[in-house]
């Protein structure tokens, strides 16, 4: 029985570093940390990352690749309800896998000026796949909105899931944040757009907005 080759070190050690980051948040995580849990030396650790600024641009170069292949508007058709949901649902998966990037942001751009960079450019691809799925739902009826509503919807939608979990983490810092944390940034996201629908397309929203408040 053939058997998996054996991870490489730098992998491991990008894993490790993003379960702790996230359960114990960046700032608090040395690299010294990282090779204990992984029964490495620390030597070892720094043969491949010299910093843990170096851990971080990875994993932050990582984070934006998965977000940028995977968060786009349809190409061949118009969008429609469930283009909204597939959108909110990889939203919300990046920031469950990558949840220290979303807790910690506002520190995490001041301190690393490569996340400075990128950011901001991932925020703008996720405003413009919103702007360009809010305005295929009002080209084919789903949705009446102006084209500021559309530009003003759209950051207001990306601001609330981008920043929920530092919003929970300030308002209760001892908490878990787990998938229920989640389930209600979603639930918040959907009632921004809910207001624009059209009655077939409102309802569908508020069915599936139950779901996350149930």
């Amino acid at each position: 029985m053939a058997t998996k080759p054996p991870r490489r070190t730098r992998e491991r050690i990008l894993e490790t570093a993003l379960a702790m980051f996230n359960t114990y948040g960046e700032p608090s995580v040395a690299t010294t940390s990282i090779a204990v849990e992984m029964g490495i030396s620390p030597g070892n650790l720094y043969y491949h990352y010299h910093s843990k600024e170096a851990i971080v641009a990875d994993l932050f170069a990582q984070f934006r690749r998965e977000i940028e292949t995977t968060l786009a508007a349809p190409e061949e058709r118009l969008p429609n309800a469930e283009d909204c949901w597939l959108f909110l649902h990889l939203i919300f998966e990046a920031i469950r896998k990558y949840r220290f990037i979303y807790r910690d942001i506002n520190d995490l751009v001041a301190r690393y000026r490569v996340i400075e960079v990128q950011f901001r450019k991932i925020l703008a691809h996720k405003i413009r796949v919103v702007e360009q799925i809010l305005a295929g739902l009002v080209k084919g009826g789903q949705m009446r909105a102006s084209p500021a509503e559309i530009a003003t919807l759209a950051q207001n939608i990306v601001l609330v899931a981008s920043y929920w979990l530092s919003f929970e983490f300030a308002r209760n810092p001892r908490a878990d944040q787990d998938d229920q944390t989640l389930a209600r940034g979603a639930f918040h996201v959907i009632a921004l757009a809910a207001p624009y629908l059209e009655p077939r397309e409102r309802e569908l929203f508020d069915q599936l907005a139950r779901r996350y408040i149930a």
